[in-house]
C-alpha cells in the first residue's frame, strides 16, 4: 500500500476524531449527538474494518503455513496385529506465487476504498446535520417574519375599524384589512407547522430534541476568498474529492484482481518441510520407533482448469471497464458540483448585499406609505402591500445568509476538504438569542 494515501486518509480520520464539542444547543454539540446516533456512520466503519481484515487475509497467503497431524491406526497383516501412532509437523512457505501478491495489492486498494467511503459518510453527515440545523433557523426566521407581519396587519385592521366607526374610511378598507389579517394568520400557522417539522427532522438525525438553537450572528462575514478561483476549487476536487478517490481505489483494486487472474497461468513454487515420529507396536508388545524428516521444493504448473481462468479474466476485465466509467462520472460530477457551488456562493453574496439595501428601501417605502395613508394620498391596500414587502425582504435576507453558509460547506464537500474543523469555525459565529 502506498504511503501517501494512507497518510492522507489517516490524517483526515484524525481530523474527524480529535475534536471537542460544545453544548447541544449549538451546531457542534448537535453534530456530536448525530455522529453517535447515525447508523450509517457505524455501518461504514464496520465495512472499513471488515475490509481491513480482508487485507490481513490476503497477506496470510504469502506467509508460512504450519500444520500438525496425529495418526493412530490398528493393522492386521498376515494374522499379526500392529498398533501405529504417528506424530507429524509440516511447514509450507510460498516462494513464488504471483496471484497471492496481486491479491494482496487488490486487498490494500479495497481497504483504502472502504476507508474513503467511511470518511465520505462522515462528510455527508456534516452536510446533512448542518442543512437540518439551518433549516430550523430558516423556519424560525420565517415564523418571526410571519408573526411580525400578523401583528402589524392586525394593528392596521384595528385602526381601520376605528376609522370606519367614526366615518373616516369606507367599509371596503375594513374588508381589505380583514382579508389581509386572515391571510397573515394562515401564513403564521403554516410557518409554525414548518418549524415543527424542521425541528423533528433535526431530532431524527441527532436523537435529541431541542427547539432553542444558536443562530447566526449579525456580523457574520458574507465574503468570497478571492485567492481561490473556480478552477482552483476544481483542482482540489480532482485531488481530494472522496467520491473520486473511492472510484479510483475501486479501479486499482480491480486492476490488481485482473493481474491476479492472469497470473493463475503462472507456475508457483513452494518450500515444504516436515518432521514425523512413528511408533509401531505388535502383538508381543515389541516397539519399533522411527523418525522421518524431509525438505522439498514443489513447482506447480497449471495447464487447464476447465476454462475457469479465462472466464474470470474476461469477467474482471469487464468490471475494470465499468470502474473506469464510474471514475470518469465521479470526476465530471465533482467538477459540476464544485463550479455550481462556486457560482452559488458568488450569487449569494450579491443577493445578501442587494437585500440589505432592499430592506432599507422597503422600510422607507413603508413609512412613506403609512404617512400617505394618514393624509389620504394612499389607500389601505398600498399600506398592506408595503408591510408585506418589508417583512418579506427581512425573511429573504436571513435565508440568503443561510444559503451562503450551506454553499460554503457544500463546496468544501465537493473539493474533499470538508471536516469538523469547518463546523467548529462556523460555530464561532453562532450565538443563542436572548
Amino acid at each position: 500500500m502506498t504511503r501517501i494515501p494512507k497518510l492522507f486518509l489517516s490524517s483526515l480520520i484524525m481530523t474527524f476524531a480529535s475534536h471537542s464539542f460544545a453544548s447541544s444547543s449549538d451546531l457542534i454539540g448537535l453534530y456530536q449527538h448525530a455522529e453517535n446516533y447515525d447508523s450509517g456512520i457505524f455501518a461504514a466503519k464496520s465495512a472499513f474494518l471488515a475490509e481491513k481484515e480482508g487485507e490481513n487475509l490476503a497477506l496470510a497467503g504469502l506467509l508460512p503455513a504450519i500444520n500438525g497431524k496425529v495418526t493412530a491406526a490398528r493393522t492386521n497383516s498376515n494374522s499379526e496385529f500392529y498398533k501405529t501412532l504417528k506424530y507429524e509437523v509440516s511447514l509450507t512457505q510460498p516462494i513464488f506465487n504471483l496471484p497471492s501478491w496481486y491479491n494482496l495489492s487488490s486487498a490494500e486498494q479495497g481497504t483504502l476504498q472502504a476507508q474513503t467511503v467511511y470518511l465520505s459518510a462522515q462528510q455527508d453527515l456534516i452536510i446533512t446535520v448542518a442543512s437540518a440545523y439551518f433549516n430550523v433557523l430558516r423556519e424560525q426566521e420565517n415564523l418571526k417574519s410571519a408573526r411580525s407581519q400578523e401583528a402589524a396587519v392586525k394593528r392596521q385592521y384595528e385602526q381601520a375599524r376605528e376609522q370606519f366607526d367614526v366615518g373616516l374610511i369606507a367599509i371596503t378598507d375594513v374588508h381589505e384589512a380583514k382579508a389581509s389579517y386572515d391571510s397573515s394568520q394562515t401564513s403564521r400557522i403554516r410557518s409554525e407547522g414548518n418549524l415543527t417539522v424542521a425541528i423533528e427532522n433535526l431530532s431524527r438525525l441527532t436523537g435529541q430534541y431541542t427547539s432553542k438553537l444558536a443562530t447566526l450572528k449579525s456580523n457574520f462575514p458574507v465574503t468570497l476568498d478571492t485567492t481561490s478561483s473556480s478552477e482552483d476549487w476544481v483542482t482540489s476536487a480532482f485531488e481530494n474529492n472522496l467520491n473520486i478517490k473511492s472510484a479510483d481505489y475501486t479501479l486499482k483494486a480491480l486492476e490488481s484482481q485482473l493481474d491476479s487472474n492472469k497470473a493463475l497461468h503462472s507456475p508457483t513454487l513452494n518450500l515444504n518441510a516436515s518432521y514425523g515420529d512413528t511408533t509401531q507396536t505388535n502383538f508381543y508388545q515389541q516397539n519399533n520407533e522411527s523418525e522421518e524428516s524431509s525438505i522439498s521444493l514443489t513447482l506447480n504448473i497449471p495447464f487447464y482448469s476447465g476454462g475457469a481462468t479465462q472466464t474470470d479474466i474476461r469477467k474482471t476485465r469487464h468490471k475494470v471497464e465499468e470502474a473506469k466509467h464510474k471514475l470518469s462520472s465521479a470526476q465530471r460530477q465533482a467538477r459540476l458540483e464544485t463550479r455550481t457551488e462556486y457560482i452559488n456562493i458568488k450569487t449569494n453574496i450579491q443577493t445578501v448585499e442587494s437585500l440589505q439595501q432592499n430592506i432599507i428601501s422597503r422600510e422607507s417605502a413603508l413609512e412613506a406609505t403609512r404617512e400617505g395613508y394618514k393624509v389620504g394620498t394612499r389607500n389601505i391596500v398600498e399600506v398592506l402591500d408595503a408591510e408585506r414587502n418589508y417583512f418579506t425582504s427581512l425573511k429573504d435576507y436571513a435565508n440568503a445568509r443561510f444559503d451562503f453558509v450551506e454553499s460554503n460547506l457544500r463546496i468544501r464537500r465537493s473539493a474533499g476538504t470538508l471536516s469538523v474543523k469547518d463546523l467548529q469555525e462556523l460555530n464561532q459565529w453562532l450565538e443563542v438569542a436572548e
